[in-house]
């Protein structure tokens, strides 16, 4: 931490608009469906739409496996201003689509450079951060995502407003200016004493990945982090779609009611379940476990309401449980590997955590679609409390750290 001290927290506030963007883009198509299938009928179908939506997970996915061990050996400051750079470029692109195939493509290729982003952010800020308030700087960053996903909730407004391909090409436009701000605001590690620790960083990806890979936590942490990415992913995708229909309202009703509603409650979950995480583990080495167990154990009650709740009461109580409960096992997923994995290779541990959580994601979302044409939405959104609850009891057996690295 040779740096200003003031620094680690500019940096955070600097990440934080990154996030924002990272996550408003990705996700704003999500309520914005009604408006675009006048334009583009193969999005009437959900299961096409479905289709659209995981062919960004697949790809996130798959570039998140190797973002982590690009992050982990090249320029952060370039990697992340090139990735945003890039997305914000695809999203000004979408505004010009005609037809599915376009969208389709450029929905993947969006997969491909938001990907780039998380792993080196994250990695960075731990970086910057020790044990005294990591979890609460992670926790800051995470904020910026959940309000991303707010903004993302009023993508049906705007595009009501406005239309919806003058909406990418807006948003695209803010996102290619924060670029330029970026490059001029952020520090390069290579000139800070952060950098130093990274030039162990083995220089074979290969054999950082069996390193990892050979580690029996390390498993338990990708199972905890996949595992709960099933019903995150359903809710960001989904829950839109299943509120307008349970409560029988407008999707530009309900896309801002929902998101607005998980999003506040999780940017409270990720402040209090970060400063939680930070003060319990001082006195018990297991504390960011147990917070992040905590909050996942909010979640379920909240799937079964938002599965079968039929009343604005009970869908807000769902949104408030599901989001503050979220949040506090977001913040705390760098800080636990931060207990298991070495500096070095964080970004690397990181990247195949976002590949198995992206996974996760694409096959509920794509199976979701078909749920939704079925008329079984609310059910399986409710089964998935089943899969909280199992990865919960594994994660408290199994994850045992015995020092902060």
């Amino acid at each position: 931490m040779k740096e200003n001290k003031n620094y680690k927290w500019i940096l955070v506030a600097l990440l934080f608009g990154v996030a924002l963007l990272n996550y408003m883009d990705r996700q704003m198509i999500a309520t914005m469906r009604p408006a675009m299938q006048q334009d583009i009928p193969a999005l009437q179908q959900a299961t096409n739409f479905g289709h659209l939506m995981a062919v960004f997970l697949w790809v996130y996915g798959s570039m998140s496996f190797f973002s982590g061990m690009i992050a982990d050996r090249v320029n952060r400051k370039r990697l992340i201003v090139a990735s945003l750079f890039i997305w914000s470029a695809v999203t000004l692109a979408m505004g010009y689509t005609h037809s599915f195939e376009q969208l389709y493509w450029l929905r993947a290729f969006m997969g491909f450079s938001e990907a780039l982003y998380i792993p080196a952010g994250l990695a960075m800020i731990a970086d910057h951060h020790d044990d005294r308030t990591r979890s609460l700087a992670v926790g800051v960053h995470m904020t910026g995502i959940y309000m991303g996903q707010a903004f993302g909730g009023f993508g049906s407004v705007i595009s009501n407003w406005m239309n919806w391909q003058s909406t990418f090409i807006m948003f695209g436009l803010i996102g290619i200016a924060y670029a330029v701000v970026l490059w001029l605001a952020l520090k390069d590690d290579s000139k800070t004493g952060i950098h130093a620790n990274r030039e162990k960083q083995p220089s074979q990806p290969i054999k950082a990945s069996l390193s990892l890979l050979g580690n029996f936590s390390f498993w338990i942490i990708i199972l905890y982090f996949a595992a709960p990415s099933f019903p995150g992913w359903a809710i960001k995708n989904w829950a839109p779609t299943l509120v307008a229909q349970n409560l029988n309202i407008d999707m530009t009703k309900a896309g801002p009611l929902t998101t607005i509603s998980i999003s506040i409650s999780s940017l409270i979950g990720v402040l209090i379940g970060g400063r939680m995480s930070d003060t319990w583990v001082r006195s018990n080495i297991r504390g960011r476990i147990y917070t992040g167990a905590i909050g996942l154990a909010l979640t379920i009650p909240a799937l079964l309401l938002i599965g079968f709740g039929h009343s604005f009461f009970f869908i807000i109580l769902a949104a408030v449980l599901f989001g503050f409960g979220f949040g506090m096992f977001d913040t705390n997923n760098m800080p636990i590997l931060c207990q298991f994995v070495p500096e070095r290779m964080r970004a690397t541990a990181y990247g195949f955590l976002n590949t198995a959580g992206i996974f996760a994601g694409a096959v509920i979302t794509d199976y979701l679609g078909k749920s939704t044409d079925e008329g079984s939405l609310g059910k399986h959104f409710a089964m998935l409390a089943v899969v909280v609850l199992a990865v919960i009891l594994i994660q408290l057996r199994f994850l045992q750290p015995k020092k902060t690295i």
